[in-house]
């Protein structure tokens, strides 16, 4: 899939980009280069092959799901205005 000159002035456009008229040759020939790659790598024969999550298989290091820390609502509730069932009431503010 080759880009045109006019598909990069279009895509220049969309994107906001103030490319020069130097610039838009050199632009179209670096875009048709990345979509080049992108066509060789989809031809490569992926059959077979296990998605990674990560490339060394590396598992993550898990600490123990304990509780670590006290709760301390009610006392950050006791300085609020305003409390009702646990949770902080605010002035409504969209009408």
């Amino acid at each position: 899939m080759a880009l045109e000159r006019s598909d990069v002035e279009k895509i220049a456009h969309l994107a906001r980009l103030g490319l020069e008229e130097a610039e838009i040759q050199r632009t179209t020939e670096t875009l048709n280069d990345i979509l080049g790659l992108v066509d060789q790598m989809q031809a490569v024969n992926t059959d077979g092959v296990e998605p990674l999550a990560h490339p060394l298989e590396a598992t993550q290091r898990l600490r123990a799901d304990q509780v670590t820390e006290e709760n301390h609502r009610e006392a950050y509730q006791a300085i609020a205005p305003a409390v009702e069932a646990g949770l902080y009431l605010v002035p409504k503010v969209i009408e």
